[in-house]
């Protein structure tokens, strides 16, 4: 049998997809990465059409594993995909079908 993913680097990919285990957060996550610039959370409700508190819910998951990054602005926060991230995250496929996959440490 080959070697395993070690536990640290499986655990960081289990962080993540679960993350990404809501089809809204997924998303949020590619429109703000196509759009690749700050967003207020007004913007981002008009584009997923639900509440302001069910969109913000996202965002606090997604802001915690480094997808997003927030940026305050004045009394309004603004957020944009982090770009570190794009470069850094595997595809599923790469992980479940044993090809190598980026290291998850750094910015993500």
């Amino acid at each position: 049998m080959g070697d395993l993913l070690d536990r640290g680097t499986a655990q960081t990919y289990a962080s993540w997809f679960r993350a990404l285990a809501d089809p809204t957060r997924v998303q949020i996550v590619e429109y703000l990465a196509r759009h690749a610039r700050p967003m207020s959370v007004g913007e981002i409700v008009a584009a997923v059409g639900l509440a302001q508190s069910t969109v913000s819910q996202h965002l606090k998951i997604l802001t915690e594993v480094r997808f997003v990054l927030v940026e305050p602005v004045g009394t309004a926060r603004y957020y944009r995909i982090n770009d570190a991230c794009l470069g850094c995250f595997p595809s599923a496929a790469d992980v479940v079908m044993g090809r190598p996959a980026p290291s998850p440490r750094g910015a993500c």
